[in-house]
């Protein structure tokens, strides 16, 4: 075990300790991509579930003032009522395909006065500064919607100027355009009458389990390589090599070194008168 007395060293230790943390990162960032997977999972499965009930009436879901759960997310309700052209909110930064536009959100009045946040869909803008009067409008008088419902994001990307914002939320939005509205919002599925001029439709998640499985793994590779390097530079510096850490080179072996002068005081002789 002499052999091994250098791993008590400063610079070993330090070494090993470095490598011991490198090795314990990789298995938490494994650890949470498996997290993420499995969250992924339980929200495809509330998807599927959802999307395979029958559409019911918005507030037997939605309520102001009812938080959503996110068992409540991606359920089809439908609702009857007209739209607030005026309190048009555009979602600013959203892309299709690479090319810029806006999200359009436009309050839905129901029978009782509430109202219900929809996101109509995406339209292209060249102008990134695009406000609600550059989108079209939605069918006029009494509209039949449906759709998904969807819980409201968090984050001060939610902040609501000049009746735009970079993400949905109902508090926000309700209080920026100073009207009552239910938590949460609704994508739009399908509107009657239709419009004259319809938006893309939102796009649905996809429902596969994305790459998390394998980044887990890799991660988890990662730290166990490093504790496999490790190891192997260890081995190599007891045995003699030039190792990582100390950096120097073999010395000639005593017998070897003593043959070599030998030689050359035979080769001086030799030449000498």
């Amino acid at each position: 075990m002499r052999r091994f007395r250098f791993l008590l060293t400063r610079r070993w230790v330090l070494f090993f300790l470095t490598v011991v943390f490198l090795a314990w990162v990789a298995w938490r960032l494994g650890e949470w991509q498996f997290h993420r997977l499995e969250d992924r999972k339980e929200r495809n499965a509330i998807i599927e579930r959802n999307e395979t009930h029958d559409p019911v009436d918005v507030t037997d879901v939605m309520s102001t003032g009812a938080p959503l759960s996110e068992q409540d997310e991606w359920k089809i309700v439908t609702a009857t009522g007209t739209y607030d052209v005026d309190d048009t909110v555009v979602v600013r930064y959203r892309t299709r395909e690479g090319a810029s536009g806006v999200d359009v959100v436009v309050p839905f009045v129901l029978a009782d006065g509430t109202s219900v946040l929809v996101d109509r869909g995406w339209f292209a803008t060249d102008n990134r500064g695009a406000t609600p009067d550059d989108v079209p409008a939605p069918p006029a008088g009494e509209v039949t919607i449906d759709g998904w419902v969807r819980l409201d994001a968090t984050g001060d990307s939610t902040r609501v100027s000049d009746q735009s914002t970079r993400a949905i939320n109902s508090d926000r939005i309700g209080e920026a355009l100073d009207r009552d509205v239910v938590t949460g919002f609704v994508d739009l599925r399908s509107e009657s009458p239709e419009p004259d001029q319809a938006l893309l439709p939102v796009e649905l998640p996809e429902l596969d389990n994305g790459p998390h499985f394998f980044y887990g793994l890799q991660w988890w590779f990662f730290g166990l390589l490093a504790l496999f390097g490790f190891g192997y530079l260890a081995y190599d510096e007891a045995r003699g090599g030039r190792g990582m850490v100390r950096g120097s080179r073999r010395e000639k072996p005593a017998d070897q070194t003593g043959s070599t002068a030998g030689s050359k005081a035979e080769d001086s002789d030799e030449v000498s008168p």
